[in-house]
């Protein structure tokens, strides 16, 4: 009888997010917008383990959960979060509500997207350690290193998109290596594995990607679609990833 490997620790892309299909992006009216906690709630309602999110800071040293480092034509690192929230007309989450809110129900990756404010961080997850499992992740190394320097017990991950970066994570205090899946062959999660390391990637939106990625050993996946990584994996075995 064939018995299915466990399956890997499935999360989804801040949450849920449109899905970039032939250079065209479609959001439905149904989905929640990403980095929110509407899209967390979305990403474990249908399925995943937890979800990926990104951080940010503003003038004032207070975190926004954002990716790109303006937020509808505001920069968010010269602009106070009170002044962000109001000129914008939205209220912003911040890395403390999703400690909080998520502590005993999600494993968290919690990208962080500038540096500057790594004490800031390990403050926030000494005071509210994710129990179900977390990676402090970035494609910044001075992050990482800063991070290690705190807290050397801190789990934290690298992630990079270009090939002449991926091997700076053998130089690095990480205990998750997370390329993009473009960048990943099962010779690469074979060194990671004999490294004692766990491998990641992103951003996979396609079935047959997914379940290659898995029959390889990766340990997390990560994708824009919580309802396909559910359905892709659906009567599979516990998570790799612990």
């Amino acid at each position: 009888m064939n018995v299915q490997p466990p399956r890997p620790l499935l999360l989804g892309h801040r949450g849920v997010r449109p899905l970039p299909l032939l250079g065209v992006r479609w959001r439905k009216p149904h989905l929640p917008f990403e980095n929110t906690l509407a899209a967390f709630d979305y990403a474990l309602a249908h399925g995943c383990d937890g979800f990926e999110f990104d951080v940010r800071y503003t003038r004032d040293r207070r975190s926004v959960l954002c990716h790109d480092a303006e937020f509808k034509r505001m920069e968010v690192a010269t602009t106070d979060r009170t002044s962000l929230e109001r000129r914008c007309g939205v209220t912003l989450a911040s890395l403390n509500d999703v400690l909080s809110r998520y502590q005993a129900t999600a494993w968290l990756d919690i990208e962080v997207k500038v540096a500057g404010e790594e004490e800031a961080l390990a403050e926030a997850l000494r005071a509210c350690r994710p129990q179900l499992g977390f990676v402090i992740s970035s494609f910044l190394p001075d992050v990482l290193l800063r991070l290690h320097e705190i807290d050397s017990s801190l789990p934290l991950g690298y992630i990079c998109d270009k090939a002449d970066a991926a091997s700076h994570w053998i130089q690095l205090p990480i205990t998750t290596f997370i390329p993009h899946y473009s960048l990943v062959s099962n010779s690469l999660i074979e060194e990671v594995h004999l490294r004692e390391r766990r491998l990641f990637t992103w951003t996979v939106n396609r079935r047959e990607d997914l379940l290659r990625l898995a029959a390889w050993g990766v340990d997390g996946l990560i994708s824009d679609d919580p309802r396909l990584l559910n359905q892709a994996f659906a009567g599979s075995s516990a998570t790799r990833a612990s």
